[in-house]
């Protein structure tokens, strides 16, 4: 692949080492969502520390709200001073730094409910840092490769975090069911499961180094922190004033705002279901997961080409039509082995919805405002994500079935299938 930047602002050319040294910080970073926050230590927090998986999930999905909220609030904020700061490095190095420190620390959150607050404040925080980090990462996108390549190298990565995250749950899985526990570890204390954390970080720490040190970033601006800070400011809120004029980003922001929630309902959603439905253990639905993940990994891989082919839009728009209509499906289906295969087909879709939004970012964010838009693509994906739990709820409880509540999934996707199909995208030149 011929690596030359796309606005040349960058102090070097990329050349392909920088290219892969960026996409690998997708397989170091993604191993924390998986790991922590969705598999191993959220279910030691609820199980363990709290002692009541109800109570330990709410928990859990009350200190992941705060840190939502948090990213919604900010994420635009430190974007736009970003964008008037110059270089974008230093920003994510300071996040990852904050991510990898918090994350380490929950190895001191003991299976006690005197710990629950420590858990809490560590976990979110780890979160809050991951998010932040993720939306100087993605403005680097369209600095290293011209247009006609942001889907494929946005789709590799995104494949890329996938694979990392798998791996390192994989690793995290054999750290736990060794017998004896490696390293002296003390089962009794739960110190293999504690472990997780600074083990994620560990992973985190040796794939991400690569981007700081290959990976050109912009030049550094002139500027002091007190003068980016109201330069930024200023330039958020005459963009805040001026987004109903720029109805392309605005529909787009919007659409995802709803089809994005859809895709994180589903996976907060998708174990409770198999559980419920089919009467699916533990183990077959840790399977189920590794599973979804392989298959979503390889389509942003695949879908990457597609992207840079025909578009980020419709590549989105084939991604949701397709994701909407296996849902239905396998609300309908009663197997197990429907179950499986369908989900493996909804995972090939997940991930090129995901990769092709971030591309479709890229294109549309202008040059001066990459980092701010980058931010405002973080808040769409988190300041509704209390409506599709929500709608589960009251449909489930409503219709007194979990296969009715999960229906809030479909009207999400579809929401945001009807808002995203009437833009108007500019092809790039080739």
């Amino acid at each position: 692949m011929e690596a030359s930047a796309g606005p040349l602002t960058l102090t070097r050319p990329p050349g392909r080492k920088g290219l892969w040294a960026w996409a690998l910080y997708d397989w170091a970073n993604s191993a924390f969502p998986t790991v922590v926050i969705t598999f191993v230590f959220a279910i030691y927090f609820a199980e363990g520390v709290v002692g009541d998986s109800d109570r330990g999930a709410s928990l859990w999905g009350l200190a992941m709200a705060a840190s939502g909220v948090a990213v919604a609030i900010l994420a635009p904020i430190v974007g736009a001073v970003a964008d008037h700061a110059g270089r974008r490095k230093p920003w994510l190095l300071l996040f990852t730094a904050l991510a990898l420190l918090s994350g380490a620390g929950l190895w001191f959150v003991k299976a006690d409910p005197a710990y629950i607050v420590l858990g809490m404040v560590l976990a979110g925080l780890a979160n809050l840092a991951f998010e932040f980090g993720t939306v100087f990462y993605n403005a680097m996108l369209p600095d290293l490769v011209p247009p006609k390549l942001y889907g494929r190298v946005s789709g590799w990565a995104w494949g890329l975090g996938y694979a990392g995250g798998l791996g390192c749950l994989i690793l995290a899985l054999v750290f736990i069911q060794a017998d004896p526990p490696p390293f002296g570890l003390d089962a009794a204390s739960s110190e293999p499961v504690r472990a997780v954390g600074p083990l994620t970080a560990l992973w985190y720490l040796v794939f991400a180094w690569p981007l700081f040190l290959f990976t050109p970033d912009r030049p550094a601006v002139a500027i002091g922190p007190r003068e980016a800070l109201r330069k930024g400011l200023a330039q958020l809120w005459r963009t805040l004033k001026s987004l109903r004029r720029q109805g392309t980003i605005l529909r787009f922001l919007i659409a995802r705002l709803f089809y994005t929630d859809g895709l994180n309902t589903l996976f907060a959603f998708g174990g409770i279901y198999a559980a419920r439905s089919f009467d699916m253990a533990v183990e077959e639905i840790l399977l189920f997961g590794i599973l979804l993940n392989i298959t979503a990994g390889l389509g942003a891989f695949a879908f990457g080409w597609v992207d840079d082919r025909i578009g980020a839009k419709p590549t989105i728009v084939i991604a949701l039509l397709a994701l909407f209509l296996l849902s239905g499906i396998i609300l309908l289906v009663e197997g197990k082995l429907w179950f499986y295969v369908l989900g493996c087909a909804i995972g090939v879709f997940i991930g090129p919805a995901q990769s092709a939004s971030r591309s479709l970012m890229a294109h549309l964010a202008p040059a001066e405002q990459r980092t701010e838009m980058f931010g405002l693509f973080a808040l769409t994906g988190k300041v509704t994500a209390f409506v599709g739990p929500t709608l589960i709820w009251l449909l489930t409880t409503a219709f007194d079935s979990l296969r009715v509540g999960m229906t809030a999934i479909l009207l999400l996707l579809l929401l945001g299938l009807v808002i995203l199909w009437p833009l108007r995208v500019p092809r790039p030149a080739p």
